[in-house]
């Protein structure tokens, strides 16, 4: 095996990241790890944000990357006489949490060393590309309805139930069993229980709310769009003891304080839950996945088809990947 590889790296000068291709060394293996051959790994928008050097966490240089899927190909030697063993050759997937590709370096390379608390098999109802673009979007949908304290009599509100996170709240809390899930979205095409626009946003869904509600409310709120109006909304929408749980906030120099009536919600006894993806740690994020799996083979939770996103290979990926924002693109590494 070639003592290198080809990864991606940020690097930070005084006013700016820059990511770029280099040719690196394959990691060197240290106790309580696995080496990680990356089979693909995804550009999600968090990654883009990541290069911007717009999250506070991140130490230079860098490897970037968050999610992957990969083969294990080898285990530290002190290892070697534990049942850590038997995970060379497996298919495994992953994602970051608060470290892979901020503190210590991603999956945006040809290999990345996982600690072994981390290593999840990957579910066979997945392709090996399907596998590196769900680690974000699942484990976050999941943080947000177990923060929201799901319970099988709720009925939960989805906004942007057509995003990745969103759709994928959607399908998790009707696993979960919980009475009633609607989603909200702009998309028309999706069908979805409320239809956004972009103009009256706050006033259709408080109309629609209460009319699907007959006047009740929502017991829970899943908030993947970050739009202040819709927020404000939403929380006049929840139900005595509601909980709201959101995930994004106005981009730029957009306003990012919201008004509600205190009196009103403490009589309604809610809560509201802020989620931050990269809170938990990697070991967290595993355990996380590890919990979703059955309902990924069991058919509950779906990935997109491999046909959504854009492959390129790692030689293309700063042009073709960080350089196109909006597209979901994924590298190959073969």
């Amino acid at each position: 095996m070639s003592k290198t590889m080809k990864a991606l790296q940020i690097t930070r000068s005084a006013s700016s990241s820059t990511v770029s291709l280099n040719t690196l060394p394959i990691p060197t293996l240290k106790p309580g790890h696995a080496l990680v051959k990356i089979n693909y790994t995804c550009i999600h928008p968090s990654d883009r944000l990541n290069v911007q050097g717009l999250f506070p966490s991140i130490t230079y240089p860098r490897i970037p990357g968050r999610d992957f899927s990969g083969t294990v190909i080898d285990i530290s030697e002190s290892d070697r006489l534990s049942k850590s063993e038997s995970w060379i050759g497996k298919q495994v997937y992953g994602t970051s949490g608060s470290s892979l590709g901020f503190t210590i370096d991603g999956p945006h390379a040809q290999y990345c060393l996982i600690p072994h608390e981390a290593l999840v098999e990957k579910p066979s109802s997945l392709s090996a590309l399907q596998a590196a673009t769900v680690g974000v979007p699942f484990t976050t949908a999941l943080v947000c309805l177990q923060r929201a304290q799901v319970k099988r009599d709720d009925t939960v509100l989805v906004l942007g139930a057509t995003g990745a996170v969103g759709s994928t709240a959607v399908q998790i809390a009707r696993a979960m069993g919980c009475k009633r899930v609607l989603t909200a979205a702009r998309r028309a095409e999706a069908s979805p229980d409320i239809l956004l626009s972009r103009e009256s946003s706050a006033a259709v869904l408080t109309s629609r709310v209460t009319e699907l509600t007959g006047g009740e409310g929502v017991d829970v709120v899943v908030d993947t769009v970050g739009d202040i109006a819709l927020m404000g909304a939403a929380v006049e929408s929840l139900a005595r003891k509601g909980r709201y749980a959101w995930i994004a906030a106005p981009r730029g120099d957009a306003s990012k304080t919201m008004s509600f009536d205190i009196f009103q919600a403490y009589r309604k006894e809610i809560s509201l839950v802020g989620c931050n993806s990269v809170s938990p740690s990697i070991i967290d994020s595993a355990e996380l996945l590890r919990s979703l799996n059955g309902w990924i083979e069991q058919g509950f939770l779906r990935a997109q088809d491999e046909g959504f996103f854009r492959k390129v290979n790692i030689e293309d990926s700063v042009n073709m990947g960080y350089g196109r924002a909006g597209e979901q693109v994924v590298i190959e590494m073969e």
